[in-house]
């Protein structure tokens, strides 16, 4: 595993690029809950206007190599945006960028409670906008002489109520995606089946993490990660949801695809009905 002494090595010469303003560690690495095969995300706050792409090409192969491939900003589809993927002393070091005036303009909504999922590749749900607010809430400033996330993390600690909110009153989305794999039974569309139930699901995972005020930034591990959040409900809790959605999903491979439908559609209700009862922490 790369030391830390190595990641301020690198964070400190992608600072030297022309319009980079900030470096962070994100991911797993920024959270503590990393392990000795986890990739490293850096994440680069850039100025749009004053980037220097053919300096941080430059310092990208400096680092990983010379065949290392630098996208620039949209490079990687407009919410991803772009950056570099290292191999540095044998471990995955991603190289991210984020359009600073950007990722305010998502904080802002955020403490709104204004969120949208949009179309990109990788992301089977969507990019929700607001995971770039969850990534400035959960990172760790490496070079920062601006001090720039100070400035970008206000008003996201504690998490927004209004955030809260939003993404409670959204799981409507998950009942009504529950009620719309069932019909696929009769055509035995089973990606439809599974493609409804997870998406069902996921948004119920949503919920649950802005109940307890935790940040999500993307699909990977959201419904397991439930049943780690310290939250107190009355009925249903977040360990049980994520045991009963994972059977669930499970289930959905077997020849009556009616009984996790069933069981989908009531995780999904119940767990409207105990996070609307529950409100903010």
């Amino acid at each position: 595993m790369i030391p830390d002494r190595r990641l301020h090595e690198i964070a400190r010469r992608v600072a030297q690029v022309p319009g980079v303003r900030a470096v962070v560690l994100g991911g797993s690495r920024a959270r503590g809950t990393h392990h000795a095969g986890s990739d490293v995300d850096l994440g680069l706050y850039y100025e749009t206007s004053t980037l220097d792409l053919a300096a941080l090409t430059a310092a990208a192969r400096e680092i990983g190599g010379p065949d290392v491939a630098v996208a620039g900003p949209g490079g990687w589809g407009p919410w991803v945006d772009g950056g570099a993927w290292l191999q540095v002393e044998g471990t995955a070091v991603d190289l991210i960028l984020r359009d600073a005036q950007r990722v305010a303009q998502q904080r802002d909504r955020a403490i709104r409670g204004e969120f949208v999922a949009h179309a990109q590749t990788g992301h089977p749900l969507g990019f929700l906008d607001v995971a770039y607010a969850g990534e400035v809430a959960t990172c760790r400033s490496l070079v920062d002489p601006e001090q720039l996330m100070p400035r970008l993390r206000a008003g996201l600690d504690p998490y927004p109520p209004a955030l809260q909110e939003a993404l409670i009153e959204n799981l409507w989305t998950a009942e009504f995606l529950a009620a719309g794999a069932a019909k696929g039974v009769a055509k035995g569309d089973v990606a439809w089946i599974q493609m409804m139930c997870a998406s069902a699901l996921m948004w119920c995972a949503h919920a649950w993490h802005a109940a307890a005020g935790s940040w999500v930034t993307n699909e990977k591990g959201l419904i397991p990660s439930v049943a780690a959040l310290a939250l107190r409900t009355t009925g249903i809790g977040p360990a049980e949801f994520a045991r009963r959605a994972d059977a669930a999903l499970r289930d959905l491979g077997s020849a009556d695809p009616a009984r996790p439908i069933a069981a989908v559609q009531e995780l999904a209700a119940r767990t409207r009905q105990v996070l609307s009862a529950a409100g903010a922490p």
